[in-house]
């Protein structure tokens, strides 16, 4: 039996750190929505609809929608993400919150003449919200990582070369790779090893000798990061079967049920439609400086793969020159790339020239949700380094996604199958809500358009 080690009485002590930070946020927000309410807005509205505990309904309502969004968004991950990341997140979440209750105040009140007195009082609220989010994320993280510094890490490397070192030194705050050795060397002297370091990450090793590692850290009480292999994503969903004494899972990877995808094909027509209704003066506007910068073709229409590798023509703004791709190459957009014409540049940044692919949805090529569309040329490219990136078709394309969400455009192509195959493993219309709304977060952030190296066709593959 194992009992409770030092690592364990640290994460411990780190989520109660977590649960009070959150608790002050939220209790925060509720105060300072409550002093709006009986402030101003509850002046708006019928007295006697408020007296004694209605208040206090409104005011507890605003709590739960806080808890709920603020968790959609991952806001109360304190310690864990930058504090940049961690205070959008949050103030995505709390001008979602108030969206919200702006409409169900409006709603209750039923006279126009105060609808835009209460926009007055709900933005002036927003704002007081932002400060106070922006304050408690800082110290809360300050805070965080002088009561909890970084793990030391031991960094056990497998045949193939990856960035993923240079990513986690870059989070300095959080990891400590303090020594590394190869997974190589005999497996006495790995376990000699590790037992000097408080963590260990298994980085790109054979599944064999990791296992052998793994066992070896479970005995020491060491903390493992490891990178997952395809088959790991595949059967992280499994279903216990508990029908004999030996132990079995089920993986039944048949993505979604009939009734969840009736309800997510609803969703993909109801948002595409409301989509292209509330965009379209962005888009008459984007359409008129395209045409008017070079005289060219407005749209860039291209032939992408979608489910069962079905080809069809996704519709973009053009963002590059008109012959971007004369010698017939297919390749993605690099760093600087001096194809990309200046108001390219802006609506790839904003995710504008996106926002045709909304008519591509409506006609069921594509789904709100899903992994990205790749030309065939580039599929083709990809699966002969990594033959499981054919996987990525077994659902429909999207416009947004896991890969979207937690990767960037330049991301390696096995890890981007990893993050599509994680959605394709436990795709649900829930899930599906949450990565739409991330993808708010995602717009704000630079770092999520970056394009892939100079001189190469298409992202890396690091397998």
């Amino acid at each position: 039996m194992k009992y409770m080690n030092n690592n364990t009485n640290v994460e411990t002590q780190k989520k109660v750190f977590r649960f009070f930070s959150s608790v002050v946020l939220v209790v925060t927000l509720a105060t300072l929505f409550g002093v709006m309410w009986y402030l101003r807005l509850q002046n708006l509205m019928n007295a006697n609809r408020f007296e004694g505990k209605g208040n206090y309904v409104m005011i507890a309502l605003y709590m739960v929608l806080s808890v709920l969004v603020i968790n959609t968004f991952n806001g109360f991950e304190f310690g864990s993400a930058r504090i940049s990341i961690l205070t959008m997140s949050q103030a995505i979440a709390v001008g979602l919150v108030n969206a919200m209750e702006y409409v169900i105040i409006i709603l209750m009140i039923r006279i126009l003449k105060h609808t835009w007195r209460t926009l007055g009082y709900i933005a002036a609220l927003t704002l007081a919200e932002a400060v106070a989010v922006l304050v408690i994320t800082y110290i809360s993280t300050k805070l965080y990582r002088r009561l909890f510094p970084p793990f030391s890490i031991l960094n056990i490397y497998g045949d193939y070369e990856n960035d993923l070192v240079i990513k986690m030194n870059r989070r300095d705050d959080k990891y400590s790779i303090d020594g590394e050795i190869s997974c190589r060397e005999p497996h006495e002297k790995i376990v000699e090893e590790l037992a000097k370091y408080d963590a260990v990450l298994i980085n790109d090793v054979p599944s064999e000798i990791r296992n052998d590692i793994v066992k070896a850290c479970f005995a020491a009480d060491k903390r493992v990061y490891f990178t997952p292999k395809i088959s790991d994503i595949l059967i992280k969903g499994s279903e216990e079967v508990n029908l004999f004494d030996t132990p079995l899972y089920l993986c039944k990877n048949v993505g979604m049920d009939g009734i969840s995808a009736a309800i997510k094909r609803m969703g993909d027509i109801i948002i595409s439609a409301i989509g292209i209704i509330l965009t379209s003066p962005i888009m008459l506007v984007t359409a008129i400086l395209i045409h008017k910068y070079d005289g060219g073709p407005v749209f860039y229409k291209q032939v992408r793969c979608t489910i069962g590798g079905k080809e069809y023509k996704i519709m973009k703004f053009r963002s590059m020159i008109t012959d971007a791709e004369k010698d017939g190459k297919a390749r993605l957009a690099s760093e600087n790339d001096d194809r990309i014409t200046p108001i390219g540049h802006f609506i790839r940044a904003t995710r504008i020239d996106e926002l045709p692919q909304f008519f591509n949805i409506l006609k069921g090529e594509m789904s709100i949700v899903g992994p990205r569309p790749e030309r065939p040329e580039i599929i083709a490219e990809y699966v002969k380094e990594v033959p499981e990136f054919a996987f990525r078709t077994h659902v429909k394309a999207g416009l947004t996604g896991y890969a979207q969400v937690y990767g960037k455009y330049n991301t390696t192509s096995y890890d981007k199958l990893k993050l599509d195959m994680i959605y394709c493993e436990k795709c649900s219309v829930l899930l599906d809500i949450q990565l739409i709304l991330m993808t708010l977060r995602v717009i704000f952030t630079k770092d999520a358009t970056e394009g892939v190296a100079e001189g190469e066709t298409t992202a890396k593959v690091h397998k």
